[in-house]
């Protein structure tokens, strides 16, 4: 991956800063790139009548059916045609309604997507973004509420982004939109109705994380819906006296290797929370490359090896909650 994920592209709009939903910022920000280059289009099964969490809502009837196309419920094929629509130049947005559904497409992800530029020596680019919400979906059981980012991680040739808050999701879907490389975008399924504000002419480069609290007893790193319960487990630290370092990852590959490592060098201490399974999940990536760099303290915290039950006591199995965050931190402290 080269330094083109940080992107060029368009010149972001005067600074407004307005009060959004998650979802509403997604919206704003394809409907920016879609008015800065008329190479963006949309594919995907409903993005005609505005997605099924409203992620597309009034661009159909903004920007036409040419360029926001309903498309047949084929998960392989609105993937290969995004794939075609990018090597001839078109920046498409590929629509996979869920991370659970695009299992279908990874094929024309893993083979074509991500290796082509490798492949054929630079001739070939494939700037899509692919859009697979994932995580929990309250009460949706098993084969709808899957964490696969740690899948994307391992992948070369993809880059994987997490936003968690409104801004971000303005932010680092534009720079997702202008990067020359396929990006998986992976929004949480539940964190649509979150609002927040955002200023347009905020930029966030993909691959740099986010201090969202400052401290030097302990290192905390989520990204994603679980960094709200984060947040929340660092204020009842902040009762006791236990200031955290907390790091939004945001981008999970490239990330920020810089951020993490300066952060435990100073603590001593990190602890990773994610939604998705802890074993093989990209927690442990970050926790042995700060062990390794630092010879900093490490502990994990994700969701035990089992499917997403669908009652809500056996979901409720499958979550980290604030409590368990709290009673890791302070694992680590004692």
């Amino acid at each position: 991956m080269t330094s083109d994920m940080a992107g060029g592209g368009a010149a972001l709009a005067p600074t407004t800063r307005q009060e959004l939903s998650y979802a509403e910022a997604a919206v704003l920000a394809v409907r920016r790139e879609m008015e800065a280059d008329p190479n963006v289009v949309v594919l995907g099964e409903d993005v005609g009548r505005g997605g099924i969490f409203g992620q597309y809502k009034g661009l159909q009837d903004a920007f036409g059916a040419q360029r926001v196309i309903d498309t047949p419920i084929s998960e392989a094929a609105i993937m290969g045609a995004g794939v075609g629509m990018a090597l001839a130049g078109l920046r498409p947005v590929v629509e996979m309604r869920v991370v659970d559904f695009a299992l279908c497409g990874m094929d024309e992800l893993v083979n074509q997507a991500a290796k082509n530029r490798f492949m054929f020596g630079g001739q070939g680019r494939v700037p899509l973004v692919a859009r697979m919400p994932g995580g929990i979906w309250d009460s949706s059981a098993a084969q709808h509420s899957q964490s696969l980012e740690a899948w994307f991680a391992h992948l070369p040739g993809v880059v994987v982004v997490c936003p968690s808050t409104p801004q971000d999701n303005y932010a680092l879907l534009r720079a997702a939109l202008r990067c020359g490389d396929p990006v998986v975008y992976i929004e949480h399924k539940t964190l649509w109705g979150v609002r927040g504000p955002v200023d347009e002419g905020v930029e966030v480069a993909l691959g740099k994380a986010a201090h969202v609290r400052r401290g030097d007893a302990l290192t905390l790193v989520s990204w994603g819906k679980q960094m709200h319960a984060c947040i929340s487990a660092c204020d009842a630290l902040a009762a006791e006296g236990i200031a955290v370092d907390l790091i939004d990852l945001r981008t999970l590959w490239p990330w920020d290797r810089e951020a993490v490592l300066a952060s435990c060098g100073r603590s001593g201490r990190l602890l990773v929370v994610h939604e998705a399974v802890q074993a093989a999940g990209f927690g442990a990536e970050i926790a042995a490359t700060a062990a390794e760099a630092t010879g900093c303290r490490v502990a994990r915290l994700g969701a035990p090896r089992i499917p997403v039950g669908y009652a809500p006591v056996l979901e409720a199995q499958s979550r980290v909650g604030i409590e368990q965050i709290v009673k890791g931190a302070r694992a680590l402290l004692g």
